[in-house]
């Protein structure tokens, strides 16, 4: 296989930035992977996007209104699912069954169980299975990644993933903000825990809670993104949604390296505040937000060195292929097109995969420990004691999950009380 034809399955507004994503793969004439259908319930959300894609790719691709119908397909070599969160096992699990590959978005599911019922699906079929997680794709995360591994912070003492400050507004979707549909402290959260297993390793124990810092979300002027999808879904937006999931996560992770990582996430208060830091014993490296283009910075205790001249020093360049996309570590790009370039990058490593038959950067196990994570510091927050990463994993401790599970369709791990 030298071109992997995907189908999108999934058309609100992460649909579309796929496309776009597809769009900056076309634009710098990365042509492994395509996009060959679109796939929705809503027949007019799939129209739309199938719209879209022809203004943006240069054909359009076929609509089908079934994961059913587009399995029947011999075309399509693999899915990209970018529904909403708690569907993702029901959609998975009939495509791997079917020997088709799978790119699923994050969070891979939304409990333990919920995410082991995608892996068992792919060791079964033994179909390429990877996690579309954006966030460590971005060049300054990549340089990040190096410095770390260049040793000169020195020992590394502590890491700390800060984010606080938003209002009561609704957050991208109504469902957000509900527990038993994957709550954005939890969707959010998966984005920093990934960020802290790629700089740092595997997790070994969690401390912390998860809150509701907004209990009545209300809708917003205009939508987030000033795309059509956003916009057609802001149009149908409650006025109001009363939370039941957490929309904020404190946590205190140790790491099995020994390292302590704070990460957290508070999507309320006046004032918006936020920092990726790793602090070490001879420099401090400052990182900036995601799809920025800013410049990271290490200071020493004579100095300091940021962006391609930190590169520079320590011999780090950018992969080809987010080289071919970036062209440096710092950048001066609108939001939207750092948005698509960082998708192109995950589309563009699972069609490598899938061409080379291997695992994915992100593959099943890793979107996997991302949530094991979040959900081992909710699972702290219930216990009130510090838990193990493997305590969560091995489902040893769930009550958190219990009733999600439920809703899910699948049997508690504990049994129906």
């Amino acid at each position: 296989m030298e071109n992997v034809q995907m189908c999108l399955v999934g058309c609100g507004g992460m649909g579309e930035r796929h496309v776009r994503g597809f769009g900056a793969l076309r634009e710098h004439g990365i042509e492994h992977v395509g996009l060959a259908a679109v796939c929705d319930l809503d027949e007019a959300a799939a129209v739309r996007i199938a719209g879209i894609a022809e203004s943006t790719l240069g054909h359009r691709p076929k609509v089908y209104a079934s994961v059913d119908e587009a399995l029947n397909d011999d075309g399509i070599d693999a899915f990209d699912i970018v529904t909403d969160a708690s569907s993702h096992h029901r959609v998975a699990v009939p495509i791997l069954e079917a020997g088709r590959h799978l790119l699923c978005e994050k969070p891979l599911g939304i409990t333990v169980q919920n995410c082991q019922v995608i892996l068992d699906a792919a060791q079964r079929s033994g179909a390429v299975l990877g996690v579309a997680e954006n966030y460590r794709r971005g060049p300054a995360n990549r340089l990040a990644r190096a410095v770390l591994d260049s040793g000169i912070l020195g020992d590394i003492h502590l890491f700390v993933e800060f984010h606080v400050g938003g209002d009561d507004g609704i957050i991208i979707t109504p469902w957000r903000h509900l527990k038993e549909r994957g709550a954005i402290g939890l969707d959010m959260a998966v984005h920093y825990t990934d960020i802290v297993q790629y700089l740092l390793g595997p997790f070994e124990t969690a401390f912390g809670a998860g809150l509701i810092a907004e209990p009545v979300r209300r809708r917003r002027e205009a939508p987030e993104m000033d795309l059509a999808s956003y916009h057609a879904r802001h149009a149908g937006m409650p006025e109001t949604v009363e939370a039941t999931g957490e929309d904020s996560i404190i946590a205190m992770f140790q790491m099995q390296s020994g390292v302590m990582a704070q990460c957290v996430n508070i999507a309320s208060g006046p004032e918006k505040l936020g920092s990726r830091t790793v602090y070490g014993r001879d420099g401090v490296m400052r990182i900036p937000r995601d799809r920025s283009g800013l410049a990271v910075e290490v200071t020493f205790r004579d100095g300091s060195i940021q962006g391609d001249d930190l590169a520079e020093l320590i011999g780090f360049e950018l992969d080809p292929l987010t080289q071919r996309l970036f062209q440096s570590t710092v950048y001066d790009r609108p939001f939207e097109w750092i948005d698509a370039a960082h998708v192109a990058v995950e589309l563009a490593d699972f069609g490598s995969a899938v061409i080379e038959n291997r695992s994915p950067e992100v593959d099943g196990e890793l979107g996997t420990a991302a949530v094991a994570a979040v959900l081992a510091v909710l699972e702290s927050g219930v216990l009130g004691r510090a838990v193990t990463y493997d305590e969560v994993r091995s489902g040893a401790v769930h009550s958190y999950q219990d009733e999600i599970d439920l809703a899910l369709g699948l049997e508690p791990v504990g049994g129906r009380s």
